[in-house]
């Protein structure tokens, strides 16, 4: 039983690694390892799947028509270093950083990680994995909040992030390091909701 033999491996372990990881059982749970921290998430509800549906559309459809990468969503295994696998809503890997997309997960970092947050995991994608994303060299993080209607861009500084963007319910969102991509906020939260 995989569950049963990720406890006998883990239980004789300091902090996890990918090896640990992949030893997790698919039981339907969203699992990540944060910087050697094995972290559960519940699933997500409807509102952030809709938001992140509409997010997904414009960013495959910008990058179908030019031709610029590929657009992937959870679940997905970022690896970004053996003990730091996380499970971005949605990643962009530039064309000419095809090579990093196995057929397994992406192994490195992805030209732009969108986190759609929920509100038990505000803290996480505002905090933790902000640093975590900024210490790997992530170019572009953005984080979209169904609830508040609320899109917070940060893009690569000489040394750290600087914010990019923080828009509202009814801006548009031109990302410099996208060319020709534009997010109108108004189309991406669910009517009536």
């Amino acid at each position: 039983m995989p569950g049963s033999l990720f406890r006998e491996h883990a239980a004789a372990r300091g902090p996890y690694t990918y090896e640990d990881y992949a030893l997790l059982p698919d039981d339907g749970r969203r699992y990540e390892l944060l910087e050697g921290e094995i972290l559960v998430s519940p699933a997500p509800k409807t509102r952030h799947q809709m938001v992140l549906q509409k997010l997904f559309k414009m960013v495959d459809a910008w990058a179908e028509k030019g031709r610029a990468g590929t657009v992937l969503l959870a679940p997905c295994d970022m690896v970004l270093s053996p003990q730091t696998v996380l499970q971005p809503d949605l990643v962009f890997i530039a064309r000419k950083h095809s090579g990093i997309i196995t057929e397994d997960n992406v192994q490195g970092v992805p030209d732009l990680v969108v986190e759609v947050i929920s509100p038990w995991s505000a803290e996480r994608d505002r905090d933790w994995k902000r640093r975590v994303y900024e210490r790997h060299g992530v170019p572009c993080y953005w984080i979209v909040d169904p609830e508040e209607r609320r899109l917070t861009a940060y893009r690569r500084g000489a040394d750290d992030f600087v914010l990019e963007a923080a828009l509202g319910a009814g801006g548009v969102f031109r990302p410099a390091d996208l060319p020709e991509l534009e997010i109108d906020l108004a189309d991406l939260w669910p009517a009536g909701r």
